[in-house]
């Protein structure tokens, strides 16, 4: 079978970006515009034009570790998207009750998790330092190290200027904003940035939508998988992790099944890969809900596969994927969504595809149910097929592709060294899940010192101080 699913580290980028911009709730491109903003600093400020590439890839990334905190941002502030929101345009309303304490351990996963994928995609160093170092302050005032200026990198200053120029203008209008920036002159980021900044910004807002020097990285033109767009997602619900992962390799299989050819069974994986682009844009609350969505919450889902098909848009090399996996929702009666599309529209690809995604959903567990075995799952596809919203060529080849039978399925890769051993990744993958010490030790039948002692092996092994880190390593490296 046909696997292509990797794209080139520059897709990848903006497409995380894109993400991050959403999980935050802001515009698709606000990422982009701050880049371009920071850029612009760095090179006013006398930093080498090769420098721009660094402070353009942190601005894009800075945000890619939002959805791994997710959870802890829903606690802090009961929506994580609208909340952060709130936070950035710094219009939180008051006695929200945000400590270092409460809010040092948010930001280390989010560092950890941004470092991660910098080192993952290959990206160099300073882009990897960057990240980890991105919420620290001039004055020491930040999180989650408290670093002082002499450990932060430049570049961060320049990020920060940037994006909270951007930002807060939109929230508050120019003048307000260079008022808000400079009151925090010599403690967020030095005060002659600050100034630098402030001589330029009405300028360099009206140019925002050109970048002022290309970014050339030898780097940005290598391959990368898209596994680490999907994972990054992901990691915002913890029972959501490996979803697109197994829709894709379903959907591939079913498409081999029902004869479609290899190009359309590669787009197929990819757009699985992708379909949960705009997930990301729907508050944790609205996830976790246990009993019926109110019409406010189908609202705000209805709307994820419009943010999908917008990243083929905004990334217009990925755009066959994207109108792809926005469709994964639809169905035949029309009673799916963002488009209400009916039968006739339809094509055979993205009917498995929407066959594909609702039985790996339905052999996953969720907060509100237990998984159903695959003879369960067949059965509630079937009784779609029966009601007229799958089809029924679709579903037999998901089903059949799921049995394992027929396929003409490739030979293994070379068996991947275990970092870990096989008890410590059966840890981690309980981790994973959202697991605490004490709940991993009762299934696995081990003492909570026994679990703690595997916990700290593992984060040394894999060099992570955090769980959501490690999973994410865990995931990119083959070993849950």
């Amino acid at each position: 079978m046909h696997k292509d699913h990797t794209v080139t580290v520059e897709e990848a980028v903006q497409v995380l970006a894109m993400v991050g911009d959403l999980s935050m709730g802001q515009p698709t491109d606000q990422s982009i515009r701050s880049a371009a903003l920071a850029e612009r600093l760095a090179l006013q400020d006398g930093a080498a034009a090769g420098a721009c590439a660094h402070v353009r890839l942190v601005t894009l990334l800075r945000w890619s570790g939002c959805t791994a905190n997710a959870s802890g941002f829903t606690d802090l502030l009961g929506d994580d998207v609208a909340g952060r929101d709130a936070m950035l345009t710094q219009t939180l309303p008051p006695g929200t009750k945000m400590t270092f304490t409460s809010v040092a351990p948010l930001a280390r996963i989010h560092c950890e998790v941004s470092g991660a994928i910098a080192e993952a995609m290959g990206l160099p160093v300073e882009v990897e330092i960057g990240l980890r170092r991105v919420w620290e302050h001039y004055d020491g005032g930040g999180i989650p190290e408290r670093l002082t200026d002499a450990d932060i990198p430049r570049l961060v200053y320049y990020v920060n200027l940037a994006s909270d120029l951007e930002i807060l203008t939109r929230a508050h209008g120019l003048d307000e904003a260079l008022r808000m920036i400079a009151g925090r002159a010599d403690r967020k980021y030095p005060a002659d940035l600050v100034q630098l900044q402030a001589a330029h910004a009405a300028q360099w807002l009206e140019a925002v939508e050109a970048p002022p020097c290309p970014t050339e990285l030898p780097v940005l033109s290598e391959r990368v998988s898209l596994t680490i767009v999907a994972d990054m997602i992901e990691l915002k619900l913890p029972w959501l992790l490996g979803y697109s992962r197994r829709v894709a390799d379903l959907a591939e299989r079913a498409a081999q099944l029902a004869g479609l050819s290899p190009s359309q069974q590669q787009c197929l994986g990819r757009a699985a890969l992708m379909h949960g682009i705009g997930r990301a844009a729907v508050p944790n609350a609205v996830w976790q809900r246990s009993g019926r969505l109110t019409t406010a919450d189908w609202e705000k889902v209805r709307l994820v596969p419009y943010w999908t098909a917008r990243a083929g848009v905004q990334i217009p090399s990925l755009r066959a994927e994207a109108t792809l996996a926005s469709h994964i929702y639809e169905r035949l009666d029309g009673s799916g969504y963002h488009r209400d599309l009916e039968g006739d529209t339809l094509t055979m690809a993205q009917r498995i595809l929407a066959a594909a995604s609702a039985y790996a959903a339905l052999c996953m567990p969720r907060p509100w149910r237990a998984a159903c075995d695959a003879e369960e799952a067949g059965r509630q596809l079937a009784a779609g097929v029966s009601a007229g919203r799958f089809c029924g060529s679709a579903v037999n080849a998901v089903v059949t592709a799921a049995e394992g039978k027929g396929l003409q399925v490739e030979e293994p890769a070379a068996q991947r060294r275990r970092l870990l051993s096989e008890r410590e990744t059966s840890v981690l993958r309980r981790l994973s899940l959202g697991e605490s010490n004490k709940e991993v030790a009762r299934e696995l039948q081990i003492s909570p010192s026994t679990v703690r002692t595997h916990v700290e092996s593992i984060f040394r092994k894999l060099g992570c101080s955090t769980r959501t880190a490690a999973t994410l390593k865990g995931l990119t490296l083959g070993l849950i």
